[in-house]
């Protein structure tokens, strides 16, 4: 078998199918280990620099396995190709490598289907290398879409396919961990762009400001939007509520922890806001779906590899959290579970206002690397973990 190329959604399919490979990342340890490939089940991986086969290349070639079919990742495509020519002159037959190199992986969605039944389809992207969702709320030939991504082709492509147009897509915040394509798609369809005040009145962007219990609907029917004030995370956070069953959170609530209050550099007011909220969180229906903006782990996904729950659920797996009952003590937690502040993030939210402007190389290296937009137990953990 000659070296192939393959694309990021065959990986997501080779990982997500168990299929039984061998994933060679050839970038240094420093860029590994900010961002690498991550998978719902185990699979092996091993971290082996380019320049390390260019210097030492019999002792990288001993230390892969000849066992399993050899897929390579690399930051830009050139460097994989390399190693995979330096392993196929060492005997290895099937050996692929990653197209675009990691960034498509970072770029990549994956849509699944939330509901069943009924006369309109709720689809989650998500987006394995940002762990983060966007979604997709189809009825008849119109498409509203929520947090989108900056892969903006790919949700006028995914519009096309489903013979629909794109006639609103919405902001459940200024975001800080990834470019929003929101400004992008608006601009490109003419879709009508909506956000609340509080996060965008500074923002040179025309969009529609959103009001506190607001219903917005297709032209012909269809599944209501309820729009739910959800302030902490930022000043302007909002939720929306589909069809009474599902909720699109945000960084507010996730399956985990709950959205962190401090990006914004007012950590105790916004903590206090954000108590708040998760007081009006409670009184919700339990039954309503929750369908958060980022999640931890792929341990939060269900068996169809979605990640959504009940609300109930939620509250439950976070009873330490929602329990607080006292702005000053919810302080406390807030300030006992948060990680450092990626320093991209201050950058990224002057870009998704519009008030700085980057070229494409640039904005990719901004987008790619999880997020860190949560507060959860575990972030002391990892944060201790880091200075030892």
């Amino acid at each position: 078998m000659s070296i192939f190329k393959y694309p990021a959604r065959d990986l997501y399919s080779w990982l997500t199918t168990k299929t039984d490979f061998i994933l060679l990342d050839v970038r240094n340890k420093k860029d590994f280990g900010r961002f690498h490939v991550e998978s719902p089940y185990p699979f092996e991986m091993l971290n082996i620099s380019y320049f390390d086969f260019m210097e030492i290349e019999d002792d990288c070639v001993a230390r892969v396995p000849r066992d399993k079919p050899i897929r390579i990742v690399c930051a830009k495509e050139g460097s994989a190709q390399f190693v995979a020519e330096v392993l196929e002159k060492h005997g290895f037959e099937d050996v692929g490598y990653l197209e675009g190199g990691i960034k498509s992986w970072g770029n990549l969605l994956v849509p699944v289907q939330v509901n069943e039944g009924g006369d309109y389809q709720l689809f989650q992207f998500i987006r394995p290398g940002k762990a983060s969702c966007s979604y997709g709320l189809l009825y008849k030939d119109e498409l509203m879409l929520f947090d989108p991504s900056r892969n903006v082709d790919f949700y006028l492509d995914f519009a096309e396919e489903n013979n629909s147009r794109l006639v609103k897509t919405f902001e459940t915040h200024l975001q800080a961990d990834y470019i929003a394509g929101s400004r992008m798609l608006s601009e490109k369809s003419g879709a009508e762009f909506l956000a609340d005040s509080a996060d965008f009145a500074s923002a040179k962007i025309t969009f529609t400001p959103l009001s506190d219990g607001e219903i917005i609907s297709f032209s012909n029917g269809g599944p209501n939007v309820k729009v739910f004030s959800s302030p902490g995370h930022t000043p302007g956070s909002t939720s929306f509520i589909i069809d009474e069953k599902f909720i699109i959170s945000g960084d507010i609530i996730f399956i985990q922890s709950v959205g962190r209050p401090d990006l914004g550099g007012q950590v105790e007011a916004w903590s206090d806001t954000l108590f708040e909220t998760l007081q009006r969180v409670k009184k919700l229906s339990g039954k309503l779906t929750v369908l958060p903006g980022h999640y931890m782990n792929w341990e939060e996904a269900n068996s169809r590899l979605c990640f959504a729950n009940s609300l109930s659920n939620v509250i439950d797996f976070n009873k330490h959290i929602y329990a607080i009952d006292n702005k000053a003590e919810f302080l406390t937690f807030i300030q006992s579970n948060m990680r450092e502040q990626p320093p991209e993030y201050a950058k990224i939210r002057l870009i998704n206002a519009n008030l700085e402007q980057v070229d494409d190389e640039e904005a990719e290296i901004l987008d790619l690397g999880k997020n860190e937009c949560a507060a959860t137990a575990y972030a002391a953990q990892n944060k201790n973990q880091n200075k030892s």
